[in-house]
C-alpha cells in the first residue's frame, strides 16, 4: 500500500469511529446534543460529566471536524449547541441563522507539531517549505485548523512551497497528531492544547506571535434546539470557573486573557 493510500485508510478508520459511534442523533427532554470540534474532546468529555452530575441532564457529543458538523446541522436541523474549534465556521452558522446565543470560551493557539526528538530538525514555519519536508495538514473544508494553517502559511508567504510538501490532508486535528506521533510526517500545524499528554510522542515548536494567528473558541446555542434553557445552562457551565478550570488542566487558555487581548 503506497503512502497516500495508507493515509486514506487511517483517515477512514478514524472518521468512521466518529460517525459510527455517535451517542445520540437527537436531544429531547433532559438530554442535550452538542456538536463539538474533535480536538476539544478531552476537556469537553469531562465538562459534560460534571454538568450531568450537577444538573441531571444527559450530554451527548457529536465530535468531528468543524466544517463537517456544520454540514450535518444544516442537513438535520437537530441538536442544541455548536462548539467549533474557531470562529470561521461559527460565523457561517450565524449567517445561516443557526445561532441565537453565544459566548467566547478559550483561545486556540496553533503550533508546529513534530515527532518526538524532531528527527527532521524542524525549527520554524520556513522549514516546512524546504524540499523534502513531509508535511501533513488539516483539510480546510472540514476542520478549523486546516483552514487556519493555510492562512498562517499564506501570511508567511510560503504556502505555495509548503503545498508541494503536503503528503496528506485530514478531516480532524486528532488525525494530524496521530500521524505525526507515528512518524508518517515530519511536521504539522495543530492546536497546542492537543499535545498535552502526548509529550513522549510529539514535540511542539512555538510559532512566533507575529507569524501566528490565534483564534477564539466560541460556543453557541442552536436556534432549532428543543431544550433552549438547558442548552443555555450548559454554555454558562462551560464558561464558568469550574469549566474554565477543566479547560486550563487540558492546556487551554480560557477567555479572556490579557496576553491575547486585542
Amino acid at each position: 500500500m503506497n503512502r497516500k493510500n495508507t493515509f486514506r485508510a487511517l483517515s477512514f478508520l478514524l472518521v468512521a469511529g466518529l460517525y459510527f459511534f455517535p451517542q445520540s442523533s437527537s436531544a429531547e427532554g433532559d438530554e442535550l446534543l452538542i456538536y463539538c470540534g474533535a480536538g476539544l474532546k478531552n476537556p469537553m468529555d469531562e465538562i459534560g460529566e460534571l454538568f450531568e452530575d450537577r444538573y441531571g441532564v444527559k450530554v451527548y457529543y457529536n465530535y468531528a471536524g468543524s466544517g463537517q458538523l456544520l454540514s450535518q446541522m444544516q442537513l438535520t436541523k437537530k441538536g442544541d449547541v455548536y462548539m467549533p474549534g474557531a470562529t470561521y465556521y461559527f460565523d457561517i452558522a450565524k449567517d445561516k441563522g443557526f445561532i441565537d446565543y453565544q459566548k467566547p470560551v478559550a483561545y486556540h493557539i496553533p503550533v508546529i507539531a513534530v515527532p518526538e526528538g524532531n528527527p527532521a530538525n524542524i525549527t520554524s514555519l520556513d522549514d516546512l517549505a524546504k524540499p523534502g519536508s513531509r508535511v501533513i495538514l488539516g483539510d480546510p473544508r472540514a476542520c478549523a485548523i486546516g483552514k487556519l494553517a493555510d492562512e498562517i502559511l499564506e501570511k508567511r508567504g510560503i504556502f505555495g512551497e509548503v503545498k508541494k510538501n503536503v503528503v496528506a490532508r485530514t478531516a480532524t486535528v486528532n488525525e494530524l497528531v496521530l500521524y505525526v506521533s507515528i512518524r508518517k510526517a515530519d511536521a504539522s500545524i495543530v492546536w497546542k492544547s492537543l499535545l498535552v499528554g502526548v509529550e513522549d510522542k510529539v514535540d511542539a515548536i512555538e510559532i512566533p506571535e507575529e507569524q501566528n494567528l490565534i483564534k477564539i473558541i466560541p460556543i453557541g446555542r442552536l436556534t432549532f434546539s428543543e431544550n433552549k434553557d438547558k442548552a443555555g445552562e450548559f454554555m454558562d457551565f462551560v464558561t464558568s470557573d469550574e469549566g474554565r478550570a477543566v479547560l486550563s488542566n487540558f492546556g487551554y487558555t480560557p477567555y479572556p486573557d490579557e496576553k491575547y487581548a486585542g
